[in-house]
């Protein structure tokens, strides 16, 4: 199992990315995939689930109403929007996976069994 995320980057607070998260090595379509974050001195902190197949969807309170998750399972990718971007949302994105029924999600970061590598976001000032 294998996930590898991407879309990072350096932007403006107000302003906007979209991450991906691709799957491989397993049935990408049997998981749930969550995405955390984690600031330098901070715990990581859950962002967002979307179900296996695309239906279900939950997100933590900072972020509620300004990130949208989707899922493509055709490809294999998971994607989050982020909008609205604040100095605050500056932290390490992580996607994981876990195996999961129809329309289960999951907040809990011990819920998940495989990670991504993360990737870096910063909003500036």
């Amino acid at each position: 199992v294998q996930l590898q995320a991407s879309g990072g980057g350096l932007v403006q607070a107000g302003g906007s990315l979209t991450l991906s998260c691709v799957g491989s090595g397993f049935t990408f379509s049997g998981y749930t995939i969550g995405w955390f974050r984690q600031a330098p001195g901070k715990e990581r902190e859950f962002v967002s689930s979307i179900s296996r197949g695309g239906t279900v969807k939950v997100y933590g309170d900072s972020v509620k109403g300004r990130f949208v998750v989707s899922r493509e399972n055709a490809k294999n990718t998971v994607s989050l929007r982020l909008n609205s971007l604040k100095p605050g949302d500056t932290a390490v994105y992580y996607c994981a996976a876990r195996s999961s029924v129809t329309g289960e999600v999951a907040s809990d970061i011990r819920d998940y069994t495989h990670w991504g590598q993360g990737t870096q976001v910063t909003v500036s000032s």
